[in-house]
């Protein structure tokens, strides 16, 4: 009769858990943490640079590209040289801008390609073109500003903007650096680089501990650094109910129960802890032992904590994106509701009943 009045509780016990099961009629399978179910299930997002990405060489810190600015020096063997002023047997020309065809003038030498070519490559040219009609033309070529070539950074970067690739800066971890860091916590940071039609993601702690993933950088890359958005739902008899992001790459059931403020001692059922997931089909497959489901499938993970390697098997079984941790309540706390109730029942009816005597005495 109690348990019709519908008792006041933080969720479904472990018996209505357990008749949702596909072995009851229900649409869920519910399965007992184990070894081989803990190896099965131990995904965790893959992310790093395809080899596309990994075999790209540095790009030469001598090639001229549109955009960069350069200063040419020449000196005639001549008194009164084609450039020269009067008295003076060399002429300086500052700042060509390289444009956007990647072309750049010079008199007398006339529209030079400069994109793709070395300051020294440059020079050959200008000298050679110079020397028809001066004799042995002495010319200096210098970049004076910008590689032209150029990453943007934005999100969670120390100082996000614009940068040109020079040569300390031609490798994303010195590109990175360069722009201030990453302004989250490094453990769940990632780092994306969109290049073209490509996009690819890696943690931003891989980036350091392992040297293959510091890729070399490309004209017009874009670098986002942001937050990992896994997150996993928690209720229950635990210490907080919410949704709770992750705060590592990988994230076990003792770390996750850890995380929102551990079990509550006067209410949860160390027996009842439960992980709801939809698995895919493959993972879904080899955890049931079954070839013959379609789609992803309702599993739900029953960990024991009380049995002799429970806290061994929570520590090895990873939460996953999308999950929900729940606690049931113990039976012990189950029990005083109903106490509560009935005595609290008890005793509203004894003071109404005290009350409606006063009343009746007062009447008369």
């Amino acid at each position: 009769m109690v348990a019709g009045c519908g008792l006041p509780r933080s969720g479904p016990t472990k018996r209505e858990i357990f008749a949702g099961s596909v072995l009851r009629e229900g649409d869920a399978f519910i399965l007992t943490v184990n070894d081989r179910v803990t190896r099965a299930t131990a995904v965790t997002p893959a992310l790093g640079f395809s080899d596309a990405f990994k075999r790209a060489g540095l790009l030469g810190p001598d090639t001229i590209r549109p955009g960069d600015t350069l200063g040419l020096t020449i000196w005639e063997n001549v008194d009164d040289g084609l450039l020269a002023a009067e008295m003076a047997n060399s002429t300086i020309l500052e700042e060509v801008q390289v444009d956007g065809s990647g072309f750049i003038f010079v008199p007398y030498a006339g529209r030079i390609r400069a994109a793709g070519n070395t300051p020294e490559a440059v020079r050959r040219i200008v000298t050679e073109r110079l020397a028809e009609q001066t004799p042995d033309p002495q010319v200096e070529v210098r970049r004076l500003a910008g590689n032209g070539a150029t990453v943007s950074i934005a999100g969670a970067a120390g100082a996000p903007g614009v940068y040109a690739i020079e040569r300390p800066t031609r490798t994303l971890s010195d590109m990175l650096a360069s722009a201030g860091g990453v302004a989250i916590p490094p453990e769940v940071a990632q780092v994306t680089v969109v290049r073209g039609d490509m996009r690819e993601t890696i943690w931003f702690q891989d980036l350091y501990e392992n040297p293959r993933f510091d890729i070399a950088l490309r004209d017009g890359d874009r670098i986002l650094v942001e937050q990992d958005t896994r997150a996993f739902s928690v209720l229950g008899a635990t210490g907080t109910q919410a949704r709770v992001p992750f705060q590592t790459q990988t994230l076990s059931a003792v770390e996750a129960i850890a995380q929102v403020g551990g079990l509550l001692t006067s209410a949860a059922d160390p027996k009842g802890v439960f992980v709801f997931r939809n698995e895919p089909e493959e993972i879904a497959e080899q955890v049931l032992g079954r070839d013959d489901l379609t789609g992803a499938q309702r599993m739900v993970y029953v960990l024991d904590l009380t049995q002799p390697n429970g806290m061994f098997l929570a520590r090895d079984f990873l939460i996953r994106d999308g999950d929900t941790l729940y606690v049931t309540e113990a039976p012990f706390t189950q029990w005083n509701k109903v106490i509560s109730a009935l005595t609290g029942t008890l005793g509203t009816v004894a003071t109404l009943d005290t009350a409606a005597s006063a009343l009746g005495g007062g009447g008369e």
